[in-house]
């Protein structure tokens, strides 16, 4: 398993679907997931620190393993079939539960729990960016300090 760092979330244009782009940690390959619209403003709330007036549902799971004393110790994404990805999470008491990956990475971001990567999911639908390209990956941060998780279509601010 490799570590893995969220970049962010952004729309895929022209087909208007939110992918969240993790990043190996040390290297320099880059795994893009597609998700759900409630999912990219779960990830990008928890990215900017947005806390809603009420919980939203990865705030609550939260909130729930804290109510019940159990500790998300690791999230994996375990493989990829037929261009769907699958992860688990992982407790300190050795449970593991299947999990889809946008969902479990938006609880980890709310308990600063660490991600990783099966090296066979990174080898098949990682994409390798070297350090020459970074420029291109400086304009996607600046892109992602700009969006706001309402550009996704979720719950709006007051």
């Amino acid at each position: 398993m490799n570590e893995l760092d969220v970049v962010g979330v952004r729309v895929e244009m022209p087909s208007n679907q939110p992918i969240v782009l993790l990043k190996e940690s040390g290297g320099e390959r880059y795994l893009p997931i597609w998700i759900g619209a409630g999912e990219a403003t779960a990830i990008a709330f928890a990215q900017q620190g947005v806390v809603p007036p009420r919980p939203l549902t990865h705030d609550l799971i939260r909130d729930l393993l804290e109510a019940a004393g159990q500790q998300l110790t690791q999230v994996r994404i375990t493989s990829l079939r037929d261009g769907v990805f699958y992860a688990e999470m992982v407790f300190a008491s050795g449970v593991e539960v299947s999990a889809r990956p946008s969902d479990a990475i938006a609880v980890a971001l709310r308990t600063s729990t660490p991600i990783f990567g099966a090296e066979e999911v990174l080898a098949e639908a990682g994409i390798s960016i070297p350090d020459e390209q970074e420029d291109e990956v400086e304009k996607f941060r600046e892109f992602l300090d700009q969006i706001t998780p309402e550009d996704f279509g979720g719950p709006q601010q007051t």
